[in-house]
């Protein structure tokens, strides 16, 4: 399904995947069943050598074992999940979503899709992933799949607030919060001089 990364074209391409609430519904403006989103990922990644891994993995009975997987498709919609995720999830939650994505995947590995963890789990994804609407543009180009652009009418960055020119910003503000944020630190770095 994959052609060698060296194989690749040598030009790249931009591929755009729309989602809603999370969940992929089109390739470059076109509305698409998942299914066939998917077998369309799968051949325009597969072009390009994207999603090619090859990996020891730890089965669930303990061994170790080697695969090599061919994932195209799936290699573009995590790259531009992720890429919405990151604009459209407040810090805190899309952090501890990273973490609970482990588990997750833990879970539907070992095949215990109907666990009551996985289905409460789904429902925490679910909840973060309401906002992840949007279009994400990934560049493809020798085996690799890189998000270079985002939008979302959910997005939560803000040029003018993360502006480095710092106008009308002063320097002395951060002061107190510096004190506060760091006194776990003071404190403990005290209490080992003892």
């Amino acid at each position: 399904m994959v052609v060698p990364p060296e194989k690749a074209p040598n030009e790249a391409e931009i591929v755009e995947v729309g989602f809603e609430g999370g969940n992929p519904v089109s390739v470059n403006d076109k509305k698409m069943a998942g299914h066939e989103l998917i077998a369309a990922l799968n051949k325009i990644g597969g072009k390009h050598g994207v999603g090619i891994s090859l990996l020891a993995e730890n089965r669930l009975v303990g061994m170790k074992s080697r695969g090599v997987y061919e994932t195209p498709g799936g290699t573009i919609l995590y790259e531009g999940h992720k890429a919405l995720e990151q604009i459209c999830i407040e810090r805190d939650t899309l952090h501890f979503k990273q973490q609970v994505a482990l588990r997750y995947a833990e879970l539907v590995y070992y095949g215990q899709w109907f666990h009551p963890l996985r289905e409460a789990l789904q429902a925490f994804v679910d909840h973060t992933n309401a906002t992840v609407t949007g279009t994400a543009r990934i560049r493809l180009f020798k085996g690799r799949a890189l998000a270079v652009g985002v939008t979302s009418p959910h997005t939560l960055y803000d040029p003018q607030l993360a502006s480095f020119s710092m106008e009308g910003y002063d320097v002395t503000d951060p002061r107190g919060f510096i004190k506060i944020f760091g006194l776990p630190m003071k404190v403990a770095s005290q209490a080992k001089r003892w």
